[in-house]
Order: structure tokens, then sequence, then C-alpha cells
């Protein structure tokens, strides 16, 4: 995210945490909406992608810079023409295809969503935040999690990236926290697709079985 490596390194205030390891876990059906404000004051929440799969990825300070690194990765990856497009159009690129998929079927999005955690915050402190927010990323809405809901929720590992996957149900398909290697990376990319295939209205999966008609 070009206009995002310098944005997460603002924070004044820093809790110290120890480096962890790569840890997974997986989430079942939990339903779930994320729901928090940008830099912009913009309300966003995970529930308006309904049939979209979301990668939200985030990290408190010390993981901020693999975080972002991560998040533009992935965006490009299934939006290649962000590579080439200007600052403002970077995050409305369009999703690439699916071979085979109906043609007239809408393609499932991918959302890859950077939050920044920053619960150490002060409260009179915010707007100072949001304000170099905006300065250091004035296209790619940034969600900001100043209440810890990131951590609560799914758990933070410090000094690497986290991820979580929801599905186009709305679901926790999974969560992944520290740093991936190239393999880690291409098996998440291959979940997210994995993901929009089986969205498919003519596949039928355990999770989403055929309708019984009598």
């Amino acid at each position: 995210m070009t206009n995002l490596r310098f944005v997460l390194p603002l924070l004044l205030l820093t809790v110290i945490m120890p480096t962890a390891s790569v840890a997974r876990a997986q989430t079942g059906d939990r339903v779930v909406n994320i729901a928090m404000e940008d830099q912009f004051r913009n309300r966003r929440e995970t529930g308006v992608f309904r049939g979209d799969v979301v990668v939200l990825v985030y990290a408190e300070r010390k993981g901020a810079e693999a975080a972002l690194d991560l998040g533009r990765r992935l965006h490009v990856l299934f939006h290649p023409t962000a590579e080439t497009a200007p600052a403002s159009e970077w995050s409305r690129q369009p999703v690439v295809g699916l071979p085979g998929w109906p043609a007239n079927v809408r393609v499932p999005d991918i959302h890859v969503i950077p939050v920044a955690c920053m619960p150490e915050v002060p409260k009179p402190l915010e707007t100072v935040a949001r304000s170099r927010m905006r300065t250091d990323s004035p296209h790619v809405s940034v969600w900001l999690d100043f209440e810890g809901v990131m951590e609560r929720t799914f758990g933070m590992v410090p000094g690497g990236p986290n991820v979580v996957v929801i599905d186009t149900n709305g679901r926790t398909h999974s969560v992944q926290s520290g740093h991936l290697d190239e393999l880690e990376f291409k098996e998440l990319a291959a979940a997210v697709n994995q993901i929009r295939i089986q969205s498919r209205p003519d596949i039928r999966t355990a999770s989403q079985p055929a309708t019984i008609r009598r």
C-alpha cells in the first residue's frame, strides 16, 4: 500500500510487547460484523461486504510495516491493475475473474482492509492520530481500532501481521498470525480464492447444502 508505508509508525504512545511465532486458529461458523471508524470518521463494517470475501490485516505498532506489506501484496495479487493505478484509484481496481465462472453471475470481490490497532492511544490524542492518518493515507481507508476490538475478538500476535478471513456469508473463516513465508502466503491466497469458488450458486458444499424440494 504505497500511501500507507509510514502510516502506523505515527503512534506516539506504545505498549512494548514481546514477539511471538505464527499461530493459527479456525473459528467455525461464527458470523461477525466488525465495525469501527476510519481516518475520515466514516463508519465502516464488514457486514456491508456480504457476498464478497473480507480480509482484515491488522497489527499493533511493531508489526505495522509487515502488516502493510502483506496487505499490499494481497490486494495487488487479486487486483493486479492496482500495481500501475494512480493512488486515488488504487483501492477501486477490479478483482480478477475465476475460470468457468457463469457469465451472468457477479464475481465475488476480495476486500483487503488495513486495520490500525491503537488501544494505547489516550482518548484526547485520537483526533491527532486521525489527522496524521489522513495526511499519510489520503485515499485508502484505514480502519482505526482504538477499542482493542480486533485483539478481543480474534486475538493478536504482536510484532507481525494478523489476518482474519471472513467468507461470503459473513462467517469467520480463519485467523492467521505471524510472519508468512512464500508457501504460507500462497496457501492463504488459495484459501481466499477457494471461498469465492465455493460461493457459486451451482456449487454445493457441506456448508451450503442443496435445497431439498418436496
